[in-house]
Formats: structure tokens, sequence, C-alpha cells
């Protein structure tokens, strides 16, 4: 056993948590597997907003039979040898990052090479940062616990972007920046904290600000929950939009069937092209796009459906939408012979590719297309 365990003089460190202690200010508790610290010795710590590089001021360890995270005053030492848990004293130690190595300066190593190698993990993390800047905010115990995260959130079966992350508990000032997407896209103004506690103060701002915080110790049940939210908010999007959300289609009157020629025009159609659904607006293009009404039911031999694709056969019933004007009839205003086409707009576009992308079909986007055309729609 003796021959395996050897001493290495390379100084082999991570830090394990950050915390305010009474009397000594910011400390960081490491573990020290390799190698032996001194007071005095130049370190450098992986830090929030770049590398740290500060001094040693105290080595502390617990008394003989105590817990390095247990309260109370602590043994002071000159030097250190590995291998055990330390508590190290030092200036500028707040934003230091839990999960990281800490180096030890020598006399013969470059301390520009060390910062480098310091901020490695966070570089990685941050080159996964959505370059649109629009993305979720995330938030983890560790540097590795966030590389896991984000690693986690970037992989195409995910695909979720984060515009930007933090280490540690969730405070007030990760909600103001979690906020900044309740402007850009709603439903990215979001925290997912993975192993972290959430302060009260940020809970209440949240609350207030309508950022939605989703706390998990597991990272696929943050998964669950955001997806389950982002589900929720698509519905609500969908029915907030549903009037305005026009549908391409092509219709075509069948011959003899023409059920009642004034408000409510009743017809029986062919649908050519597209999907017909209740409360889509229709117009007539060969007749200088005259608006004749919405369509306000659709049936199916006999039974009333809300929607109806290409190929079927249906009856539909147009209600005029605008009292003041005159209504439309058939035989007056259009003739049998006249294509009617779902009336889309630039704000329906829109609305569809926002919210209504996964129901249409490559041959019904190349009808909005057509009929973008047509209807001359910039």
């Amino acid at each position: 056993m003796e021959e395996k365990l050897t001493f290495v003089d390379e100084v082999q460190c991570t830090v394990l948590e950050v915390k305010v202690i009474e009397g000594h200010g910011t400390t960081v508790d490491v573990v020290l597997v390799n190698g032996m610290l001194h007071e005095g010795d130049q370190i450098v710590v992986c830090g929030m907003q770049g590398p740290i590089v500060t001094t040693i001021r105290a080595l502390l360890t617990p008394h003989p039979m105590k817990e390095l995270r247990v309260k109370g005053t602590y043994l002071h030492h000159k030097k250190i040898r590995a291998a055990q848990g330390i508590k190290i004293s030092a200036q500028g130690l707040e934003h230091a990052i839990a999960g990281t190595a800490l180096y030890a300066v020598r006399p013969d190593e470059d301390i520009e090479d060390l910062k480098d190698a310091v901020m490695e993990e966070m570089a990685r993390v941050r080159n996964r940062i959505d370059k649109s800047g629009e993305g979720v905010y995330v938030q983890a115990s560790t540097l590795g616990s966030l590389e896991a995260l984000t690693e986690f959130l970037k992989s195409p079966a995910v695909n979720i972007p984060f515009c930007d992350f933090s280490i540690g508990p969730v405070h007030k000032k990760d909600v103001m920046k979690a906020s900044v997407m309740l402007e850009r896209k709603k439903e990215y103004a979001t925290i997912l904290a993975f192993d972290v506690k959430v302060m009260p103060d940020a809970r209440d701002l949240a609350e207030e600000s309508g950022v939605k915080i989703f706390v998990a110790d597991i990272i696929y049940h943050l998964f669950d929950q955001f997806t389950a939210y982002i589900k929720n908010v698509k519905e609500e999007k969908k029915k907030e939009s549903a009037e305005e959300a026009v549908f391409p289609c092509v219709l075509k009157i069948m011959p003899n069937c023409v059920f009642n020629k004034k408000d409510p025009i009743v017809l029986g159609v062919d649908i050519l092209e597209g999907i017909a659904k209740i409360g889509t607006p229709i117009c007539i293009p060969s007749k200088e796009f005259i608006d004749i009404g919405k369509i306000a039911s659709i049936e199916i031999n006999h039974k009333q459906v809300d929607t109806a694709t290409k190929g079927q056969k249906v009856a539909i019933k147009i209600i005029g939408t605008n009292s003041d004007e005159q209504q439309k009839s058939f035989g007056r205003h259009f003739e049998m012979e006249d294509e009617l086409v779902s009336h889309i707009t630039r704000r329906s576009i829109d609305l569809l590719k926002a919210n209504y992308r996964d129901e249409l079909s490559l041959d019904d986007w190349k009808l909005v297309a057509k009929l973008k055309k047509i209807l001359n729609i910039p």
C-alpha cells in the first residue's frame, strides 16, 4: 500500500464552497489533494468576472473531531500538507466559483498561464451562450454542475437556448437579469435553477415581475418542468391569437349546392387546397377581392366540425362581418365559377409562423406563399 501512495509537490486543490465567516470575511472551503499550501502563497482562482489573483491571509482547519462546515473557532496554520480539507481566508474571494481548481503560483510559473488555465471551464460554458441574446437564465451550485446543465440544454434533442448564467443561490440580481427577456421573448423570462436555493426576496421579485423560477436537483426534472411550461404558454398564445390567425384555403362551389344565397350564405364546397376553419374570412379574388363574410359553421355528412382539409366536400355557412355594409349574396356579388379563398393578412401570416407552424404542412405553407402573392401582401 505504501508503494502506491505517493506525495506530489505540485498543488492540486479544488474549491468546494464559498462563504462569509464572521471575523474572516469571504472564505473558500477547499480540498487539498496534493502538494502544500503556505500562509502568504499567491493563488489563482476562477471567478464569475474573471480570474482572481490573491494572497492567502490565513489557512484554517476546524478543531479535531469537528467538520469544516461547522461554525466556531479554527486552528491557524503557517503551512498545510495534503490531503485534507482547508478553509482559506483571502481578499477578493466574493466572486470565486465552487467546483473549480485553485492554483498556487510558484516562482517558475507564469501567472498569465495560470489565469488562462483556471478560466478554461468557464470559457466552455460562455461559448454555449446563444448568440441571438435570447434564452433562459441558468443557475447551478458549482461550475461542474453548470457545465453539465448547459451541455444538456445545448444537445440536439433538447435545444433550449440560454442567454446568461450564475453560480450559487438565486438572488434578486439574477431575477433582474432574467427579467430582460420579458420584453424580448416572454417565455424565456425563466430561471432554471439546478441544485441551488432560491432566496425569499428573489422569489418575491420573480412573482412581482413575472419571471418563472424552476428548481430541481435532477437535470431531467428541470427539462420536464420547462417544457410543460412552454407547452402551456404556446396553448395560451394560440387561444389569444385564434381569431386573427387565418389558415390558408381555396374553395370551389359545387354544382347545385347553393342552399342559401343571402346572409347567411350556405354553400356546398370542395376544398381544393389548404385548411378551412370556423372563423376564416372569405374573399373572392376574381371579384376584386370582395369580402363576403366569415365561415360560421362547417358540416360533413350533416355533422358539425371545426375544421376541414384538402379533398373534403363540405357544407359551409358564411355570415357577414360588418352590419354597416351591404351584405353580400350569391348571384349578385359572386358566381358559381368564382373561387373562394381565405383572406390572409401580414398579421395572420406572422401569427401562423409564431404559434401554428407545426399545424401546417409544406403544401399549406406553399399555399400561404401563393395567396400572399395573389393578395399583394408585402
